[in-house]
């Protein structure tokens, strides 16, 4: 009887502290994001999806449109962030859009980030042409991941929705 007690209070004891592991750590949200290009000529866009931190600073990239690391200095708000680090870029590198065209790509942000002060930036470049530091920003909430944003560069909007 004394042995099943034991058993019985070991493994209560291993399922609460699994369950506690789970609950506190944060978990990240799947959203498939689209963009929708607006219609120009010329090389493809180099496009940056970044978490920014409540304070207006970089604090992770989410996505990158555009394999080519020759010309990420041409992004060049982004660059002074991902450019002191050299690390490895911490979003899947995709090839860039063309005009007209639309990308979707799913990226993940925690949920702690949600509805706590960050925002997510857009930032768009095209070889030989203007680059756009917040082509689309917005204040990241429940609200706004559901809503269509309406880009001032070359990203005609861009829509997310949960996974």
């Amino acid at each position: 009887m004394k042995k099943n007690i034991k058993q019985y209070t070991f493994l209560t004891l291993l399922t609460i502290t699994l369950l506690a592991s789970f609950a506190f750590s944060p978990k990240p949200n799947a959203f498939k994001c689209m963009v929708q290009m607006i219609n120009y000529s010329g090389e493809g866009a180099y496009v940056v999806i970044s978490l920014i931190n409540p304070e207006g600073e970089y604090e992770k990239t989410l996505y990158m449109q555009g394999d080519d690391d020759e010309w990420y200095h041409d992004i060049s708000e982004w660059w002074r962030f991902y450019g002191k680090k050299r690390t490895n870029i911490d979003a899947i590198t995709g090839a860039t859009i063309g005009g007209g065209e639309r990308s979707i790509s799913v990226i993940e942000i925690e949920n702690d980030k949600i509805d706590a002060g960050y925002s997510i930036r857009f930032e768009s470049a095209v070889e030989d042409k203007e680059y756009h530091t917040k082509d689309v920003e917005f204040l990241l909430t429940s609200e706004n991941v559901k809503l269509k944003h309406e880009g001032n560069g070359y990203i005609r909007y861009v829509r997310m929705m949960a996974q």
